[in-house]
């Protein structure tokens, strides 16, 4: 059995030693040979040309026989048509029709549905026939023949054929490609185009190296449109485009012309040519010298794919194919034919034929498991599963998860089993214990089911065993992470039990197992150990459980944990632990017991107003910057005790304030002076109090000492005469900065004139503005209609006769009464007053408006 290589790729075929088989690059086609009938046909005879069609294939050999084949190379129909070598085959678009031409002349052209057609013998070899692509229709019975002429057959109404010679005189024809109304030729000289439609040749596209024999090394033609023409000849392959001419420049040239779009030179020479999207897949025949001999041996033939540019190309893959008997065939022996429909090519030679096609997703994904990419076929397998038929996602996630353990990536083995096993327990197990085999079952637990998939405890305790013996922060790691209904609470409480009997202080182990006792609800050994260890969380525990009555007994140590989240709890939870309770616990400690006090003071003045009486020496001993507040703001503290602990303790200032809450504001304003000595106090305590003794007990206590005389000058202006002051002044005593403290008494005195007559102005402003508003308003008429009533006696206002005389009182506040209904006038002549707004003891209105008629 023969190899078909391909560069990068060994599937069934043999490969070629020589290529690098371990390149990065992807191949973009596929091989596999075509078999069956094509087998046993080569083995007697050797295939000359065939022509693909969608629906099957048409192999002619050179013992003269026609096979039809189905795609897969079996045989369906056989046709004797000659004992020489079929030259070519041609089939319309439809596939009922076909043309075949042979080494002896002979042409035939019939349906294969039925024998009717054309049977010519001509004295002179028929290289090629070509039929019209629609010649199932009536109207398009049109064929040529390319031998030293070509020849056009039309059948006429009278179903005859009628023949023309379309060109001669140029060599033998040994190509003929038709598309629509073009047909593209190739003889001695080059290649050209006729157009069916409009009977005019359009192009002459000649050959370029005219040293190599055209019988040796024939022309390659292939349409790749309707208008695009793709020529190769020897190493040189040109790209014409058909367009149409402008009609100002036709005169008499053919309506249409050829653009070379693209021309340029390969390394081998060309055997066949197909289109591919924009691109080109060309068949190269190889001839290379060989280091030993002079003489050129055959290599094997190439199948590239390249992208035409202008005036060169770029390779895109390259493939040397291994046929059978490569080593005796010439350029002329290859052929390539291809399908448009499925992007198949068809590679022909004598003993050989090979089917290349672009390779699917499979083929990819095979590529990539063959080159260990696992990640990436992975992917490609995800993107692309509805159109995969050979391989299953979970199976090529599986072989990666093996590659990488195989590797000793196991973390990320583990993460890829979350993605690959999804919700297979079955797989999710078995990989488990595959990683307990290896030692690695820290790596897969951070990725097992933890949600609605759930695997067997005893998978999870395996795992919290394995941490328990080397790592207890992964222990504890994965105990707050996993719920604990993915295992056996009570099991593992006791194996951290045990572990805490040889290590009875290890704080992982201890706040783990608080952790597992508050999982299943027993608070009060989770509060044991939180306490045991000043755990932060103690607080939330509590909180969370409402443990209150749990830790009446443990206020101090509570406190001592942190004093302020401690008061906070307590006085946030005063229904569930007493205040009272509290202090009692605390009676031992006064420090903590003050810092409780006193937040509770700041919370609510009046919650512990019995308790007081002992803040004052709590705040004397432990916090006296709050004492003054304190004495400030309670109003139910004993004002003696609290003198007699100030005094004690000489607290001046706490002193100064009880003795003025009590009324002693003379004692209190002379130990300012005496011990505070600071006059601005004493100065700022006068006025607080606002009693003229005490601005005279100050003022006489100054008048010998002259810096209180400067504060009383430049404090005093407000509040007491100056003069007064200025007066008692001894003549001859020096006094620091006295000008400026008269200055300063005198521009007081002048502000507070100022201040006095712009008061004065606005209030003018104000009465005067406010007076023409009042004004405004008395004046402005009022509405009196038949909707208003009287006031008094509860009637229209107005009379439903207007004819008759009547008389109507308007007064301000807009109340209306008939004048017979208001009383007499009162106590001023003249003046009446409404007797609704004076009931109600407001100011009365005056009567604005009488209405007489």
């Amino acid at each position: 059995m023969a190899e078909v290589e391909q560069g990068r790729k060994q599937s069934e075929e043999f490969t070629d030693e020589s290529e690098e088989e371990d390149s990065e690059e992807e191949p973009k086609l596929k091989y596999e040979r075509l078999s069956n009938g094509v087998t046993e046909i080569l083995q007697k005879d050797a295939a000359s040309c065939m022509t693909v069609h969608d629906k099957f294939l048409a192999l002619g050999t050179h013992f003269g026989k026609v096979f039809l084949l189905d795609i897969q190379g079996n045989v369906t129909q056989k046709f004797e048509i000659s004992s020489v070598k079929i030259n070519q085959i041609s089939l319309d678009e439809s596939g009922e029709h076909v043309g075949i031409c042979s080494e002896d002349g002979k042409v035939q052209v019939f349906g294969l549905y039925t024998r009717e057609g054309f049977h010519e013998n001509f004295d002179c070899p028929i290289k090629v026939v070509a039929l019209h692509p629609q010649f199932t229709r009536s109207n398009y019975k049109q064929f040529v023949t390319g031998g030293n002429k070509l020849l056009l057959y039309e059948r006429n109404w009278l179903n005859r054929w009628k023949m023309s010679v379309l060109h001669e005189g140029e060599g033998s024809i040994t190509n003929i490609q038709w598309r629509a109304n073009l047909i593209a030729w190739a003889n001695n000289v080059g290649v050209k185009i006729y157009d069916i439609g409009t009977k005019q040749r359009i192009t002459n596209v000649l050959r370029d190296n005219v040293s190599l024999r055209p019988d040796m090394y024939p022309c390659s033609l292939c349409w790749k449109n309707n208008s695009t023409l793709i020529v190769g000849w020897g190493t040189s392959i040109k790209i014409c485009v058909v367009k149409e001419r402008n009609a100002t420049e036709m005169r008499d040239l053919p309506s249409r012309y050829v653009e070379i779009v693209s021309a340029f030179e390969t390394e081998f020479f060309i055997s066949g040519l197909a289109p591919l999207a924009d691109q080109l897949v060309t068949l190269y025949f190889v001839k290379e010298n060989s280091d030993q001999m002079d003489e050129e041996f055959r290599a094997r033939p190439r199948l590239d794919i390249i992208q035409p540019l202008p005036e060169t190309c770029e390779e895109i893959s390259s493939d040397a194919l291994t046929v059978r008997n490569f080593q005796e065939n010439e350029c002329r022996d290859y052929r390539l034919e291809h399908s448009e429909g499925e992007s198949l090519f068809y590679i022909i030679s004598p003993k050989d034929i090979v089917v290349a096609k672009e390779r699917d997703q499979d083929d990819h994904i095979d590529w990539l498991l063959e080159k260990k990419k696992y990640e990436e076929a992975l992917m490609a397998a995800e993107i692309s599963f509805k159109n995969i038929k050979r391989h299953d996602v979970q199976k090529i996630g599986m072989a990666y998860i093996n590659h990488l353990v195989e590797k000793g990536d196991y973390d990320s083995a583990a993460r890829k089993c979350q993605k690959v096993l999804g919700k297979n327990m079955d797989l999710w197990e078995n990989e488990v214990y595959r990683f307990k085999t290896i030692g690695q079952l820290k790596a897969i637990s951070q990725y097992l089911p933890r949600g609605d998939l759930r695997l067997r405890p005893a998978i999870y305790e395996m795992i919290l065993h394995e941490f328990l013996k080397t790592d207890y922060e992964g222990f504890a790691t994965l105990t707050r992470e996993w719920p604990g209904e993915l295992y056996n609470n009570m099991a593992i409480v006791q194996t951290v039990s045990d572990h805490l009997k040889r290590d009875p202080t290890n704080r992982t182990l201890l706040t783990t197992l608080a952790e597992l006792y508050t999982y299943d609800q027993r608070y009060d050994r989770a509060l044991e150990i939180y306490l045991r260890l000043r755990h932060k969380d103690v607080y939330q525990l509590i909180h969370k459980h409402n443990l209150f009555s749990s830790i009446e007994d443990k206020i101090v140590l509570l406190m001592d944990f942190d004093k302020e989240k401690a008061v906070d709890m307590l006085l946030d939870n005063e229904d569930k632990l007493s205040t009272d309770r509290v202090v009692e616990e605390l009676a031992d400690r006064p420090e903590l017991l003050h810092v409780y006090l006193h937040k509770l003071f700041k919370r609510d003045h009046h919650k512990g107003q019995k308790y007081h009486e002992r803040q004052i020496g709590l705040y004397a001993e432990y916090d006296r910057p709050n004492l003054l507040p304190f004495l400030r703001d309670s109003t139910h503290c004993p004002l003696e005790k609290a003198l007699e602990i100030c005094q004690q303790r000489n607290f001046v200032e706490e002193t100064v304030f009880l003795l003025s809450r009590m009324g002693n504001c003379r004692r209190a304003l002379q130990m300012i002076m005496e011990e505070l000595e600071d006059v601005d106090k004493a100065i700022e305590f006068a006025k607080e109090q606002d009693d003229a003794e005490l601005w005279e007990d100050l003022i006489s206590y100054s008048i010998d000492k002259p810096p209180f005389i400067t504060g009383l000058l430049n404090n005093i202006g407000t509040h007491v005469d100056p003069i007064l002051l200025i007066h008692r002044i001894k003549e001859g005593m020096e006094i620091p900065n006295l000008r400026d403290s008269l200055v300063k008494i005198l521009h007081d005195y002048n502000l507070q004139i100022l201040l006095r007559e712009g008061c004065k102005k606005i209030l003018v402003a104000d009465s005067l503005s406010l007076l023409q508003k009042m004004h405004r308003t008395q004046t402005r008429g009022v509405r009196v209609d038949e909707e208003n009533i009287c006031e008094s006696c509860h009637a229209a206002i107005l009379p439903s006769d207007m004819a008759k005389p009547f008389s109507v009182v308007v007064f301000h506040c807009r109340h209306m009464f008939h004048k017979e209904c208001l009383p007499s006038s009162g106590s001023i002549p003249g003046v009446q007053f409404c007797n609704i707004c004076s009931a109600k003891k407001r100011r009365p209105g005056h009567g604005i408006l009488e209405i007489k008629q």
